[in-house]
């Protein structure tokens, strides 16, 4: 009986040899990749590179000087406010930190964030009764001072006219102390918001004025207009001189809120309608001027003439 032949058992392979052989092709072939982008990079030209960062580099500059200009950047004062932000008409926020007369005010800029709670780390100066200077972000009416002329813009409310206060030696209009007094009251270390309109004879920015809107931020919508306000109240005119300004709503409505007050005999409405308005008020004083020059005038040239009278008969009897 033949023997039959017992079927040998190979060896066979480890089970993490198979493993070790696809790690090895893996890290070559990321060598392989790393080698050909090195080699990539090293066969463009170097100028290319450089310009590649160059542009880059000046694109986030100019972004970013943007970004700063036109949300960041505070505007000291008018001087700092270009013709392009007029011509733009472009809107600002700040903490109003006095009130001159019944039209105009002044702005401490307050631009970006920073300036409230949680994200408090910028503050608005102002000057203590004592004259010390210290910081606070929301200001009380009672510290405020206008000594921060130098670091406030100038503000002319756009579109309205109040009664003047005592100046340059003439006597105050009628309601001009009721009227300043309401409008401190209103506005005075209160944050506003001013569209910028032109700049007028006195270096003022005659700018749209406006209360904060309550619910949504400020440049989504605007808040109730602060002249419209003033007119309600009875305590302004409307403006109707030359270069007058009304925003949005339109000199009609202005002159409509007018009416309304003075027929409910609101602020300066109370004793009727027949008093001097403001703008007569400086139309009067303005011609006494006038008159007055035109008197020195005459009289200056009069002694003048006979001066020179004198001269010539004193000079005609020496010759004599």
């Amino acid at each position: 009986m033949p023997l039959l032949s017992w079927p040998s058992r190979e060896p066979s392979q480890s089970p993490s040899q198979p493993k070790s052989e696809g790690l090895a092709a893996a890290k070559n072939n990321i060598k392989n990749r790393l080698r050909s982008r090195a080699n990539e990079l090293v066969s463009r030209p170097i100028t290319v590179i450089a310009l590649s960062a160059f542009a880059l580099g000046s694109v986030s500059t100019l972004a970013a000087a943007f970004t700063y200009r036109r949300y960041f950047r505070r505007l000291r004062t008018s001087e700092w406010i270009t013709p392009d932000v007029l011509a733009r008409k472009r809107w600002i926020k700040g903490v109003v930190t006095s009130v001159g007369d019944a039209d105009n005010f002044r702005l401490y800029h307050t631009p970006g964030i920073g300036w409230r709670w949680p994200l408090k780390f910028r503050r608005v100066p102002s000057l203590s009764k004592g004259g010390c200077i210290y910081a606070r972000a929301m200001i009380p009416a009672t510290d405020l001072s206008p000594e921060l002329k130098d670091q406030t813009i100038h503000i002319r409310i756009a579109g309205v006219d109040a009664p003047e206060a005592a100046h340059f030696g003439r006597p105050a209009q009628p309601y001009a102390a009721e009227s300043l007094a309401w409008l401190k009251g209103q506005i005075e270390g209160k944050t506003m918001y001013c569209q910028l309109i032109r700049r007028d004879q006195y270096s003022r920015v005659v700018s749209v004025v406006a209360h904060p809107p309550r619910f949504l931020p400020g440049f989504l919508v605007s808040g109730k207009s602060l002249a419209l306000g003033m007119l309600k109240a009875g305590w302004v005119t409307t403006y109707e001189q030359a270069g007058a300004e009304y925003g949005s709503v339109g000199k009609d409505e202005f002159l409509r809120v007018e009416s309304a007050a003075k027929v409910a005999r609101r602020g300066m409405w109370k004793s009727g309608t027949a008093g001097e308005t403001p703008a007569q008020y400086k139309r009067r004083y303005a011609q006494s001027s006038k008159s007055a020059e035109a008197g020195e005038l005459s009289k200056a040239g009069s002694e003048a003439g006979r001066s020179t009278v004198s001269n010539w008969m004193k000079r005609l009897w020496s010759s004599r």
